[in-house]
């Protein structure tokens, strides 16, 4: 899988973070081994339309569950009153958001800021003074909301 260019954005964690409430009918759910395929098939289908890739479930879970910065309760499931997960994030021990997608059904409607913010707060508590993602350059939507949560390029790092 070829990477597409991507810019490195970064947040201080020093300062008081917004409240990170969810949007009416939208809970975090605690992440099994089990809601792997699932996770997995949010991403592909949130990243279908660009923003993101990911590669076949098993190179991917093989990949991410065997990482040294894999931790289960860094995998953020968010899901619907009906049960019906609609997003998902996955961040490493080193304060970077790995996958992050949102239903696309469900875009536009706070759930992405919400599910930030709590990161944030997560990693904040943490004791981590930053944290960073990588977000595809034409990914405009993307960049736009990170840049929203007061991230910016990490220009030693592009």
């Amino acid at each position: 899988m070829t990477e597409r260019p991507h810019v490195l954005m970064q947040r201080r964690l020093n300062d008081i973070l917004p409240d990170r409430a969810w949007p009416e009918g939208i809970y975090l759910d605690l992440f099994a081994n089990s809601m792997a395929r699932e996770a997995h098939a949010l991403l592909e289908s949130a990243y279908a339309s660009g923003g993101g890739q990911v590669p076949g479930f098993e190179n991917w879970w093989a990949a991410l569950s065997q990482d040294a910065e894999y931790a289960s309760d860094l995998c953020f499931p968010l899901r619907d009153q009906n049960g019906n997960l609609v997003a998902f994030a996955q961040c490493w021990t080193s304060a970077f958001v790995k996958d992050f997608a949102i239903h696309p059904a469900r875009q536009r409607r706070g759930i992405g800021r919400s599910l930030l913010l709590h990161i944030f707060h997560i990693f904040q508590a943490r004791g981590a003074e930053t944290i960073s993602l990588k977000v595809e350059v034409d990914n405009l939507r993307g960049v736009a909301l990170y840049r929203s949560l007061g991230m910016s390029p990490d220009k030693t790092r592009c």
